[in-house]
């Protein structure tokens, strides 16, 4: 079910209403009825394969905090982690594994030894799993949830929190609808002890929740979904394009995906603040990061955070020497990457990441070695905005398009004419009125990064204009949040 469509409109309403009139036991079964049947609405038999690593991580938590055994204990976590990655690794990258290594093998004239997935399944189970084209179909959101769900027994393990007995509270913490299907990521630190809560019904956070998610739907329709008309244009024929077009379309493309996953974060944030749920902040004005360690602090902060908990400080941060701290900080971003997409572009993209960061902690040695000290403030400040944003920019081409694609446009772009026309489907008028609404989020999030909402007649003609202008300059189209996907 998409956040901007009318079935969800009235699928939150009919929820909330419910929610806030039952008792503890029924507002926990009631919201885990109702993440069942948002996520069934998109393949319902993909329910199965949640069920299913559900159950396994709920008696794995239980299973861990009962075992007096190390050995035992961390037997269990490997268990429960393999489970989760490998129905990860099987529906999302079995096709990208087949296809890189039957490619290697052809390009050696080595018969191909990974089969289609299509070739080796019953047809009674492709139908479901499998598309037309023999490639394996991703349950939707199946990153986030495998993610989230990693956290539980892991923190289990590490003694941070305790086992969920509540089956079904522990269901609802992987399932909860708002954040099931692109995040944020949350840890059960902050979300377990909330289930076990009852809400009064709060005005306050009422309001605050239905501006956030206002503006999120504002973010995604008005903003990201314009955009997105003006960067499929140019990028979806790269050749044809002149190299100010691609230029235009990249830096639209930065703010499209950034509106586009801010504002399914807001309303899924906003979503859960209505009925008394905090979730954690996923974005805090990342183009305004002055390096690219302040825009991974800025950005996705539930993966970012996930990565940095879980794989860079256990592989060993920073703590054992300069050379292991480069390697750990490039074999994040090229996870990073391969967590976002089963394609060498979105290692490309990752391990571009990993290379800024790595050039940033040499660049700050040499600087300190030398003794020269760059204030951080002022045209400083404004100087490492527009690099950082620059390079961020670079990286989101080989996001967005396959590598060849990619080159393409970022040669064109580095040999651009200046005079060259700006081809694109909407009209001058229609051109600026893009770059005002860049700028009018820019100046919106710079001042207020949360819309105040204490003066009820104020959030009333805030929450109604935000409606009404959504409506009216909102792009109508079938475009899903870009992070569906992953």
């Amino acid at each position: 079910m998409h956040f901007h469509s009318i079935q969800f409109f009235l699928f939150f309403i009919v929820v909330t209403l419910a929610y806030f009139s039952l008792s503890w036991k029924g507002r926990w079964i009631l919201l885990l009825t109702a993440s069942c049947y948002f996520y069934m609405v998109f393949k319902p038999v993909f329910i199965l394969i949640l069920f299913a690593t559900i159950v396994i991580d709920y008696y794995a938590g239980i299973w861990i905090a009962q075992s007096k055994n190390f050995k035992q204990k961390k037997l269990l976590l490997i268990i429960s982690l393999i489970s989760n990655i490998g129905i990860l690794a099987f529906f999302k990258y079995y096709d990208f594994l087949e296809h890189s290594i039957n490619h290697i093998l052809n390009t050696v004239h080595i018969r191909s030894v990974i089969p289609p997935l299509g070739g080796l399944i019953p047809h009674q189970i492709a139908d479901w799993m499998v598309n037309g084209a023999g490639k394996v179909i991703l349950p939707i959101g199946l990153s986030f949830h495998t993610f989230q769900a990693m956290s539980y027994t892991i923190e289990v393990y590490r003694g941070n929190q305790e086992p969920e007995r509540n089956f079904g509270i522990y269901a609802l913490y992987v399932m909860f609808y708002p954040q099931l299907v692109a995040g944020p990521i949350e840890r059960p630190q902050n979300m377990l002890y909330q289930f076990h809560t009852y809400f009064k019904y709060d005005f306050e956070q009422v309001k605050s929740g239905l501006m956030q998610m206002a503006f999120g739907f504002f973010k995604k329709m008005v903003i990201a979904d314009r955009l997105s008309v003006v960067v499929g244009y140019a990028y979806d024929a790269p050749g044809e394009q002149n190299g100010l077009t691609l230029l235009v379309a990249t830096l639209f493309y930065s703010f499209q995906i950034y509106c586009d996953f801010s504002g399914y974060s807001d309303i899924a944030i906003g979503a859960a603040r209505v009925m008394g749920f905090t979730l954690m902040d996923n974005f805090r004005s990342p183009y305004e990061s002055a390096s690219i360690s302040e825009f991974w602090g800025r950005w996705h902060i539930s993966l970012s955070t996930w990565f940095r908990d879980y794989l860079y400080i256990p592989l060993g941060g920073n703590r054992k020497g300069e050379l292991n701290k480069y390697r750990n900080q490039l074999i994040v971003f090229l996870v990073s990457g391969l967590w976002h997409g089963a394609s060498w572009h979105f290692v490309v993209w990752g391990g571009l990441h990993g290379v800024y960061q790595v050039t940033a902690s040499l660049r700050d040695k040499w600087l300190k070695k030398v003794g020269v000290v760059i204030p951080k403030h002022g045209i400083f400040r404004l100087g490492g905005i527009l690099i950082t944003f620059g390079l961020v920019s670079i990286a989101w081409v080989f996001f967005r398009n396959s590598i060849g694609n990619s080159m393409i446009i970022l040669k064109k772009i580095a040999t651009l004419s200046w005079l060259d026309p700006i081809k694109t489907p909407f009209n001058q008028m229609e051109m600026w009125f893009c770059v005002f609404l860049i700028l009018f989020l820019l100046v919106k999030e710079h001042f207020a990064q949360k819309i105040q909402t204490r003066n009820t007649a104020l959030f009333f003609l805030l929450f109604i204009s935000t409606a009404f202008l959504t409506y009216f300059l909102g792009v109508v189209n079938k475009n899903q949040f870009i992070y569906f996907q992953f």
